[in-house]
Order: structure tokens, then C-alpha cells, then sequence
């Protein structure tokens, strides 16, 4: 059974859907027009694009072009992630980018060469699409818990001093606040996975059944994306924190403002 394709018209009247919270947002007095018609253009012609790519990508399925193309997501979510979490990236891009690039490629590797096992490991039509959605929740994970542990530093300057003095080692002084950001960073995996099915059916399941698959099949992937996708975060998560203290720091365990983005 084929997916039923979204004609121009139809795609017309999916735009027009979003005239109605526009609408309502201007009636309780916020001016966000321009903002969301911008965001809106801006993810049509992305994905535009990105669908030209990708069409073109799975048709050659060459393994240095699909390589080329998650190293290509990888360094624009290392950059992302830094300015979302507020750090400078001439500081942190190699730390950060060691930390999800070594943790998404191994849990893709394990998962398209150990648990899918299809003819080529390159295969474009697995490991763009699973790494893709691997990196993008990685990425919000990396975000949290470089934005929570350094947030905290700063708000407990006093606090961290004072283990300091007492004789503490900067990783002993830290340690609560590293082990509050990786919390963080996982939290929202954890809370998915314990919801998922009851609360909502996820994006991937959803969009193998509607492409025809086997309910059952779709949600043997949807287990495994998760499993990959909650790995990959912790391990990035806490490898990109204990790099970063090696940059973050002078030789006094002093935390270094310039490596902090401006507000």
C-alpha cells in the first residue's frame, strides 16, 4: 500500500491552517506574524531542498557521499548546539563535535551493521535518515546540559569556591552540577520512553505505518531509534561536559568568562 501523495492545492490549504493560530496570537496582542511566516518559508525551502538532496543521494547510494552528508549534519549541530547553549565556538567546537560525532556514529554503526544488517552498512535509505534522527535529539541533550551545568557554575560561583578551599578538586567541586546537567539532558528521553505508545505514538512509527509498513515492523524501529537515541545522548552528554573542563578553566579552576557567549 502506497503513502497518499499532498497535491499543490492541498498543500495550499496546509499553509492556510496556520492563519488560525496567527490570529489568535494577534488578538491576545502578540505581534509574531513576520516571525512565523519567516520560520515557515524558512523550513519550506529547506526541506525543499533537502528532499532534492536527499532523491539524489539515495539514487547514487555512495558511501562517500552519504558520508560527506552526515558530516555535514554533524558540524552544523555542533555549532548549534554551543549557541544554543550560549558558549563561544572558537572554545568549544572541537570538544563538542568530538563528543556527538563519536557518540552517533557508534550508535548508528550498532544499530544499521549489529541490529538492521542490510546488504551495504552505507545504505543512504538507513543511516541518513537514522542518524539524522539520532543527531537531532542528541543535539537538544547537549544543549541542555552544556546550558544547565554552566548556568549553574556561574549562579554558584560562591558555593564553587568554596568546595575549592576546602580542599576539593575542580571534578569534585563540579560534580553536582555535572550530575544535575546530565539528568537534565536525559530527562526528556527517559520521559518519552516511559510514555511512548500511551500518551502519543512517535513520528517514526507513525510515518513507517503511513508509508505502508507492518505495525509490528514499525515498532520494532521506533524501539530501536530510541534505545539508540537515549545512548547517544548520554554518552555525548557526558563526554562533551568532562572536554569542555579542560577549556572552560585557567589553571586556577577559575571558570574563564570570555569562553561565555554574550546574553
Amino acid at each position: 500500500m502506497e503513502t497518499l501523495d499532498i497535491k499543490l492545492p492541498q498543500m495550499g490549504l496546509l499553509y492556510g491552517l496556520c492563519l488560525l493560530p496567527g490570529l489568535l496570537l494577534w488578538l491576545i496582542g502578540l505581534r509574531l506574524s513576520r516571525d512565523i511566516a519567516i520560520s515557515i518559508l524558512r523550513m519550506s525551502i529547506q526541506l525543499a531542498l533537502v528532499g532534492i538532496y536527499l532523491k539524489m543521494l539515495f539514487n547514487l547510494n555512495h558511501p562517500w557521499l552519504n558520508g560527506l552528508w552526515i558530516l555535514i549534519m554533524l558540524a552544523v549541530a555542533d555549532l548549534s548546539i554551543l549557541r544554543r547553549a550560549g558558549l563561544k565556538a572558537r572554545y568549544f567546537a572541537l570538544a563538542t563535535f568530538t563528543a556527538i560525532s563519536s557518540s552517533v556514529l557508534f550508535s548508528t554503526a550498532y544499530l544499521v551493521t549489529l541490529v538492521i544488517q542490510p546488504a551495504h552498512f552505507y545504505d543512504a535509505r538507513y543511516i541518513v535518515p537514522l542518524a539524522g534522527m539520532i543527531l537531532g535529539n542528541c543535539l537538544q541533550g547537549n544543549v541542555i546540559a552544556l546550558e544547565r551545568f554552566y548556568s549553574a557554575l556561574r549562579k554558584n560561583e560562591n558555593e564553587y569556591a568554596t568546595f575549592l578551599m576546602l580542599g576539593a578538586t575542580r571534578w569534585e567541586a563540579v560534580r553536582p552540577y555535572f550530575r544535575d546537567a546530565v539528568k537534565a539532558a536525559i530527562n526528556p528521553t527517559i520521559a518519552s520512553m516511559a510514555t511512548m505508545g500511551l500518551v502519543s505514538l512517535p513520528g517514526m512509527m507513525t510515518g513507517q505505518i503511513l508509508g505502508g509498513s507492518e505495525p509490528w515492523l514499525a515498532v520494532k524501529y521506533q524501539i530501536a531509534i530510541m534505545i539508540c537515541i537515549f545512548t547517544s545522548t548520554a554518552i555525548a552528554s557526558i563526554i562533551n561536559l568532562k572536554l569542555s573542563l579542560n577549556i572552560a578553566f585557567n589553571a586556577y579552576d577559575v571558570l574563564k568568562d570570555e569562553v561565555i557567549g554574550k546574553s
